[in-house]
């Protein structure tokens, strides 16, 4: 409908507009009596056409080819043009959705161009912990809102195995390995002290082979060959994760190791790219990129004294990789510690002098979660020993609770998870709320148990009530809500959408009877509530979450 309606002002525009350039905006005004839409076009033609808004709003209104969806117009306030819609606009939608089931609100705007998310992304040292789970959570709703959009996504993981952190893994199992406790003077000090290091260290003197992704490692079960350990412990705490993830429902395209760029050589070429741009200096016995050239606050070190790389060079090089792997468009989902990052990468990417594009890749950056139960912070988990795990969470309340949850505020602002409210089979917890209002309409279909089927043909005129006239213009937002959540990168307005749209279903089921005698109102009832469980169940998808039919 904002389409049809974009078109009918740009046509009403052009008659009265001989060079001046517009652009329409249309927006739904908080009341209703402000009618279904808005637009300001008048008064954005005001200066250019030097002409008082009200009166070209006039003009336009005058000029609007007739439409069959539009009641009737007005102007309001300094020149804004409210739109009222028909009847048979607003039951259109009905229809919409019966006959494109799943596919309604997806849209082609991504054209099949290639676009790759990065997420979750953690180091191999532990179990995953509730900021992974938030990032995997947003991460996964990206790509399933990039895919609704039209994008060929590709879902990619990358694993830091290399450098000090896993340096102290292998440290620290070994140290278990010879029976060293954690809290003994000769364990390492930067060494992991969660339960998991044990059962690592015993599963490598017990020579166990474990499967990451498609690498197949045993363990030789000698503590004096810290490689194998080091192999071992990093392929070990790469399937926990796997699990982890699996548990969690997220699949993963492509996972990418750290250690590999090494070993292929790439971040050696992407540092002598660097020098041969000329964008690179020697100073101080240390390698550094004149970052500062490229909107950093100071040149960095690439390479260290010791002949080391900083960290973000192999980042340098992963995501040159990411390009030349033909993906014009990267996004990252991380959390907020990365912020430092970005300018670096951005610079380094730039100093190649390669053609990738200012500002590339994009960034989601995720704030911190605070686990909360009875009213007090929970901050350890017993195997991991100073964090909350991803599995914990899953575990006391689920795979559909932890999800929502994690995805359902705007990744930039702090979360605090409640497991109280997440456990809570009450209408205050959200996810609850919406499946439940899924649940409801399944359970009035199969009581009825004709043939859907038909629902999607019958007669929509008898849909007068004030219930659902809103219950139908919120339907209508969905593909709007669904292409908007994926421009601005904001999956929690799916979240919040499928409140409100929960929120009309259970207004209007606890206001009226749908299997009734009067088989016209029966039908046509029927048909709304059967089009919200396709939304509610396609909204649900997007985010991860299952749609029961029971509960």
């Amino acid at each position: 409908m904002k389409t049809h309606l974009t078109e009918l002002l740009t046509t009403a525009a052009k008659t009265i507009v001989s060079d001046a350039e517009f652009h329409i905006q249309l927006e739904r005004p908080k009341s209703a009596e402000h009618g279904d839409f808005a637009t300001n076009l008048a008064l954005m033609l005001a200066k250019p056409l030097k002409q008082n808004p009200r009166a070209i709003a006039t003009q336009i209104i005058a000029a609007l080819p007739a439409s069959e969806y539009i009641a009737k117009t007005e102007i309001a306030g300094a020149g804004f043009i409210n739109f009222f819609l028909s009847a048979q606009s607003k039951q259109k939608v009905v229809s919409e959705i019966l006959s494109a089931g799943v596919n309604y609100g997806r849209n082609t705007s991504g054209q099949q161009q290639k676009v790759q998310v990065e997420f979750v992304s953690a180091n191999p040292t532990g179990p995953l912990h509730v900021g992974h789970g938030r990032g995997a959570a947003v991460g996964d709703c990206l790509a399933r809102l990039l895919d609704a959009n039209g994008w060929d996504v590709t879902r990619e993981f990358y694993y830091n195995d290399a450098g000090a952190q896993i340096d102290n893994l292998t440290l620290s199992v070994l140290a278990r390995c010879k029976g060293i406790a954690t809290d003994d003077a000769c364990f390492p000090e930067n060494g992991y002290r969660g339960e998991y290091i044990a059962d690592i260290a015993q599963a490598f003197l017990n020579k166990e082979t474990v499967t990451a992704d498609d690498m197949q490692v045993t363990a030789s079960g000698d503590v004096n060959d810290a490689e194998s350990v080091r192999t071992f412990a990093v392929a070990y705490l790469r399937h926990e994760q796997d699990l982890d993830l699996k548990a969690f429902q997220i699949k993963f395209d492509v996972f990418s190791l750290e250690s590999a760029l090494y070993k292929e050589g790439k971040v050696a070429q992407t540092v002598q790219a660097l020098i041969n741009s000329g964008h690179t200096y020697e100073q101080d016995d240390a390698l550094w990129l004149k970052s500062t050239d490229f909107g950093d606050d100071k040149d960095r070190v690439m390479r260290k004294t010791d002949g080391g790389y900083t960290y973000f060079v192999p980042d340098v090089a992963y995501h040159l990789d990411k390009w030349q792997r033909g993906f014009s468009r990267v996004i990252n989902e991380q959390g907020a510690d990365h912020h430092s990052t970005i300018t670096r990468v951005r610079a380094g990417l730039q100093a190649l002098d390669m053609g990738i594009p200012q500002g590339w890749p994009d960034y989601v950056l995720h704030q911190m979660v605070t686990v909360m139960r009875g009213g007090e912070e929970v901050k350890l988990s017993k195997r991991a020993g100073s964090y909350v795990t991803l599995r914990d969470l899953i575990d006391e309340v689920g795979c559909d609770a932890t999800r929502y949850f994690l995805a359902a505020r705007r990744a930039d602002s702090q979360l605090v998870f409640d497991i109280d409210l997440a456990r809570a089979q009450t209408n205050d917890n959200p996810v609850y709320y919406i499946q439940y209002a899924h649940a409801r309409i399944c359970s009035v279909l199969n009581q009825w148990s004709g043939n859907a089927a038909l629902l999607a043909n019958v007669d929509l005129t008898p849909l007068v009530q004030t219930h659902e006239a809103a219950l139908m213009q919120r339907l209508n937002e969905y593909p709007e809500v669904v292409a908007d959540a994926a421009t601005e990168l904001a999956p929690h307005t799916v979240a919040n959408y499928l409140k409100d749209l929960a929120s009309d279903l259970h207004s209007y089921y606890n206001e009226y009877k749908f299997l009734i005698d009067d088989e016209a109102v029966k039908l046509a009832r029927l048909s709304l509530i059967s089009a919200t469980q396709q939304v509610l169940k396609n909204g649900l998808n997007l985010l991860g979450v299952s749609a029961p039919e029971k509960m």
